[in-house]
């Protein structure tokens, strides 16, 4: 028996509030068996009170680390003691991962998520074919653009309901991210390749995303970033009028992957057979 044989089971779970929608412990339970690893992942049910304090207790429990779900992103960046610069400048934390020493060091897989979400969907994807639009400003706004500026799209277009969160993340990211008032969103599309929604307009019990996609060349790629339902009003839309579209689950599986290596040791592959088991779930 090796010396080790203690500690070969690794632990790693999701924090939220709620949590019992999250699909994240099937992917990652799916990918220990494929692997053969020996290991859980768990849903946590961790009330935003008591955040600072869950997060200090992964050490003492033996956790490699953990993802955080809503809404810890934002809030777990005062509790993190190294923040990688993906981290720092998207402003959220959703993968944590325990140091030797019991100390967190925190990134963020969000922007990882999106770019792999949107090249598996649509391997003829380029980001230097013209424009992006990104609708909503929130955390998950701000992975997506920064994917996109790192992947290099020179012109994104950034609209939000309020004007001034949209100016001040423009402002956060400088070029080539421009803020355009809520009242710009259907003009704003002439010439872009692609559209994101951010939103949570679309969701299921929400109201559908009020924007008119007749300026949209039929060429650009439509993104909706929501997988609840999987076809948001926004992409059947978009089908119709002969765009390739991207639903939200791609992303969901992608920002999984490299939390999955930090912690188990193996970059895990996103396959047809995954997809279906978590399909089945909705």
């Amino acid at each position: 028996m090796s010396s080790q044989s203690s500690t070969d089971f690794k632990l790693a779970g999701v924090m939220g509030w709620p949590i019992s929608h999250s699909r994240s412990p099937l992917i990652h339970g799916h990918w220990l068996a494929q692997y053969g690893l020996r290991g859980a992942y768990v849903p946590l049910a961790v009330n935003p009170l008591h955040l600072p304090q869950a997060l200090s207790g992964l050490s003492a429990l033996g956790f490699a680390g953990c993802n955080l779900t809503l809404p810890h992103k934002i809030d777990a960046l005062a509790c993190i003691h190294q923040l990688d610069d993906v981290a720092r400048q998207i402003g959220a934390v959703n993968t944590v991962v325990v140091n030797a020493d019991g100390s967190l060091r925190g990134t963020n897989t969000d922007a990882f998520g999106y770019i792999h979400s949107l090249r598996e969907a649509q391997p003829g994807w380029r980001a230097d074919r013209g424009a992006a639009v990104v609708l909503g400003a929130g955390g998950a706004a701000r992975a997506v653009v920064w994917a996109l500026a790192d992947a290099g799209v020179k012109d994104i277009r950034l609209l939000n309901r309020s004007l001034d969160k949209a100016q001040a993340m423009a402002n956060d990211f400088g070029a080539p991210v421009q803020a355009l008032d809520w009242s710009q969103r259907h003009a704003a599309l002439a010439d872009a390749c692609l559209l994101v929604n951010t939103t949570t307009q679309g969701m299921q019990g929400q109201p559908a995303l009020d924007i008119d996609l007749s300026a949209l060349p039929l060429h650009a790629l439509v993104s909706d970033i929501v997988y609840t339902p999987l076809q948001t009003d926004l992409l059947l839309r978009a089908q119709a009028r002969g765009h390739p579209v991207v639903n939200g689950l791609g992303m969901l599986l992608h920002q999984a992957r490299p939390g999955f290596a930090a912690w188990f040791g193996v970059m895990p592959e996103v396959t047809s057979e995954l997809w279906e088991k978590v399909l089945a779930t909705f």
